[in-house]
């Protein structure tokens, strides 16, 4: 039963018993009986928007999985892409701080947009290779 039909009902019981609300005792039962209506109701409001709110989560979630495997593709340890050996790098973003995992090839193609800012991410090893020759 529903909380909202079960406040009805004890408002009900109240009702029939014929409980005289102009004494101490029943003014304070037909005080408890209205808290106990807005609770339900509320209660019942909040838990609505709850389940709502899985629903949309539930949707993200599926939709982020979708774009995740469209930019990243599938990473499993026994795939056989060739774009792909395996090693990834993390690099942070330092416009937004959010950090990246990238592959070889997209080091190697020298920059990459950050998927939560936007801002161009440039990879210049070139000092790196003039100290190791």
């Amino acid at each position: 039963m529903e909380l909202s039909k079960k406040a009805a009902y004890l408002k009900g019981l109240m009702d029939g018993l014929k409980i005289d609300t102009e004494t101490n005792e029943g003014k304070i039962l037909a005080a408890m009986a209205d808290l106990l209506e807005e609770m339900a109701a509320s209660v019942e409001d909040i838990a609505d928007e709850v389940n709502e709110t899985v629903e949309l989560v539930d949707i993200l979630d599926e939709d982020l999985g979708e774009l995740e495997d469209a930019v990243y593709g599938d990473y499993d340890d026994d795939d056989d892409d060739e774009d792909f050996d395996g090693d990834l790098y993390e690099c942070v973003c330092p416009n937004c701080g959010d950090t990246i995992c990238l592959d070889e090839n997209i080091i190697a193609d020298g920059s990459i947009e950050c998927p939560n800012c936007g801002e161009n991410l440039e990879f210049d090893f070139s000092e790196i290779e003039d100290d190791e020759e």
